[in-house]
């Protein structure tokens, strides 16, 4: 069953971000993920969002996304998004 990581960012430091961003796809293409969507307008159609992007990967199982999510090379770079950026991570299951 896919499982998804859905990550809400609100920029605080844009450059340490930006550095995140940089590198991410370069350590995010060695798992088996699939980067769905990464949008820095999304149109809010009820209630209050005050956040700036939103992220979403599918991973084929829980165990793949985990592997991405704790891997030393994303782990590294995630200082710079922990840094860059006030965030809401979830990990969501897919229907089956």
């Amino acid at each position: 069953m896919s499982v998804y990581i859905i990550a809400q960012l609100k920029f605080t430091r844009r450059e340490l971000y930006d550095r995140y961003q940089s590198r991410f796809m370069g350590v995010f293409s060695k798992f088996k993920g699939k980067l769905l969507v990464a949008d820095a307008h999304p149109v809010v159609l009820e209630g209050e969002w005050p956040r700036d992007k939103v992220v979403i990967m599918e991973f084929p199982d829980d165990a793949a996304a985990k592997e991405f999510q704790n891997s030393p090379e994303y782990q590294q770079i995630s200082v710079d998004r922990k840094a860059g950026a006030d965030a809401v991570v979830l990990t969501v299951r897919g229907l089956p």
